[in-house]
């Protein structure tokens, strides 16, 4: 598991490329946008959900706490720690 834990500060924002259908969920960390490989499909926010609670365990968040803010429905995606 990757450790973002250095990225949490409360009005943060994450930049996230996601790549879903991946064969399994993963965080690539040394690319600007992360990279988030998530086994999820593209629909009814399946992925988006899914990039959220991998990104929330990476940076040792709740997921309650990352807001999707751009990207709903593309693949660059934009989260907010609140």
């Amino acid at each position: 598991m990757t450790d973002l834990s250095d990225r949490v500060k409360p009005g943060a924002t994450i930049a996230v490329r996601a790549t879903p259908k991946a064969s399994r969920d993963r965080i690539d960390d040394g690319i600007d946008p992360l990279r988030a490989y998530v086994t999820a499909p593209p629909e009814d926010g399946k992925a988006n959900e899914a990039i959220r609670r991998l990104l929330a365990k990476s940076l040792g968040i709740a997921k309650s706490r990352l807001t999707l803010v751009r990207g709903q429905s593309a693949r660059d995606k934009v989260f907010r720690i609140d």
